[in-house]
């Protein structure tokens, strides 16, 4: 199933992967962090059968959201981000803060020099490792034991009559778009489904064990110029030309403010966990 407005659990297009260098400052202004009882649970997940300090590696960590709410519980993080720009983002933001280290370029590559870890993470990027690879290089930087989890955020619409507006609006300039959820009708399950790919590909993986899944709901709210800036963070639109990308958010951003200049945003997080066997 394909992962909704980026590149699905396929060959990943690393020409699109490299769109949100173009633009770090605005993606890490306009994406939101996930939820902090989302990161006690992969902790309280991965002490299992750790000593002492939680030593984690992330993968695909962009400008630093899930990485700092992970050192800020005293987890240790090894980050690796393929893209140089994003990299300088993190970089900037732990300049202050100890126990991480960021790693320039791409996990499938990364000499881990034999270091083995108790906990790899990665927060709305695993879609873009290749797969032919992303688990068993997985199983070999995590011990026996460690634990593995993978996240993602979706976005949904509360207004009805605004999300069907929007969706026309869509419609108009890219009616040949990927089904992303911030389109979408809110589910009224679980989003499992959305990436459930993940617990397809780790069911069929002999070296993964104790498979999990949990789903987390916040809100927050979006103004015009808000809602314009979290689509352009999306790669989907990042690749647009540039005067249709300016046309499609200039006529969000006023159809938005005919429903009263602010968007109600339901977000999902989707986690999965998983651990190597001992």
């Amino acid at each position: 199933m394909t992962h909704r407005g980026e590149d699905g659990p396929g060959r990943p297009d690393r020409a699109r992967r490299a769109v949100f260098g173009e633009a770090a400052e605005e993606y890490d202004a306009a994406r939101p962090g996930y939820p902090a009882q989302l990161c006690a649970d992969v902790l309280e997940f991965a002490r299992h059968g750790a000593e002492g300090r939680v030593e984690a590696l992330e993968v695909g960590a962009g400008t630093g959201k899930a990485t700092l709410a992970f050192a800020a519980l005293g987890v240790s993080v090894t980050a690796i981000e393929p893209d140089p720009r994003m990299a300088a983002v993190l970089a900037r933001h732990h300049a202050d803060r100890p126990g991480i280290t960021v790693h320039p370029g791409e996990f499938e590559t990364w000499d881990a020099a034999g270091r083995r870890f108790d906990l790899l993470f990665s927060a709305q990027a695993w879609h873009w490792v290749d797969p032919e690879v992303r688990w068993s290089r997985a199983r070999s930087v995590l011990r026996p034991g460690g634990a593995l989890a993978l996240f993602w955020n979706d976005w949904y619409i509360t207004d009805e009559p605004l999300r069907r507006e929007l969706v026309a609006v869509h419609d108009r300039f890219l009616p040949e778009r990927p089904r992303h959820s911030i389109l979408d009708e809110h589910p009224s399950e679980s989003v499992r489904g959305e990436h459930s790919w993940v617990t397809a590909e780790l069911s069929a993986d002999p070296g993964f064990t104790d498979l999990g899944h949990h789903a987390y709901s916040t809100t927050h709210e979006r103004s015009a110029t808000g809602i314009a800036a979290l689509l352009t963070s999306l790669s989907f639109y990042r690749v647009q030309p540039e005067d249709t990308r300016r046309r499609l958010l200039a006529e969000v951003a006023r159809t938005v403010d005919a429903h009263g200049g602010r968007v109600d945003l339901m977000t999902t997080t989707a986690l999965f966990l998983a651990r190597t066997r001992s």
